[in-house]
């Protein structure tokens, strides 16, 4: 930031400063499917980050735990996550349109009424969007594992990441990751493990049976074929 003392001070200049994002943005072509399930159920389920602070009574008409998402891909074990707990509220976060798309249209069709999507940068979202203290767990399943040691720097897990996320949870919430790739997964049990705030709920300090309430994938199913493991990580929030 070269000239300038913050990043708001070089926006006002006109000078864009770049930004390591834990992400690429696939756009895709939207299927007919997809686009008219965005056009038909935004308005009662898509929610936008200049709605500010969310009051989550306000958003789903009751005052039910509520667990958030990031990175749903397609959906669809966020759908029957929240179809399998009609007493739990689901906020999704993807930044990939056709996700969102596949997302609602699975949501619509079974009828829910428990989960709502952004389609943003899921650190804006917990920056702009979600209340300190206000969650029952956030879901990290499967991220970018950035395998490249030059772009291990763009892992959404990181030490200000970890801390964010249980500023943003409950006492007593949970931190569920899972990942495929096992570098990540003990780069992500060695990050969280430092937070002070947190407890690894692993009896042995390290990972976990795949909680019940995650759907296995058709993507696990075929790994665990290959040979190939997943690991999960639950860290619950002490402080």
């Amino acid at each position: 930031m070269r000239g300038f003392n913050s990043e708001e001070e070089a926006r006002e200049a006109g000078v864009y400063i770049s930004k390591v994002k834990s992400f690429v943005k696939r756009e895709g072509r939207l299927t007919k499917a997809q686009a008219r399930a965005i056009e038909v159920n935004w308005e009662s389920m898509g929610l936008e980050i200049n709605q500010g602070l969310l009051a989550f009574e306000q958003v789903f008409g009751n005052n039910n735990p509520v667990v958030l998402e990031i990175g749903f891909g397609m959906g669809k074990s966020l759908v029957e996550m929240a179809s399998d707990s009609p007493d739990i509220n689901f906020i999704g976060i993807e930044v990939h349109k056709p996700g969102v798309g596949a997302c609602l249209a699975a949501a619509e069709e079974a009828g829910l009424t428990n989960l709502r999507v952004f389609e943003h940068d899921a650190i804006e979202v917990l920056d702009k969007c979600i209340a300190d203290n206000s969650l029952n767990r956030l879901q990290l399943y499967f991220p970018d594992p950035w395998h490249k040691k030059r772009h291990h720097k763009r892992r959404i897990v990181q030490t200000n990441f970890v801390e964010k996320v249980s500023s943003k949870l409950a006492i007593g919430g949970k931190f569920h990751m899972a990942t495929d790739w096992e570098p990540y997964a003990h780069h992500m049990l060695e990050v969280t493990s430092q937070a002070s705030t947190f407890k690894n709920t692993s009896g042995q300090g390290d990972f976990v049976e795949r909680p019940d309430y995650r759907p296995i994938t058709k993507f696990e199913v075929r790994g665990q074929k290959l040979g190939h493991g997943v690991w999960d990580l639950v860290f619950e929030r002490i402080a």
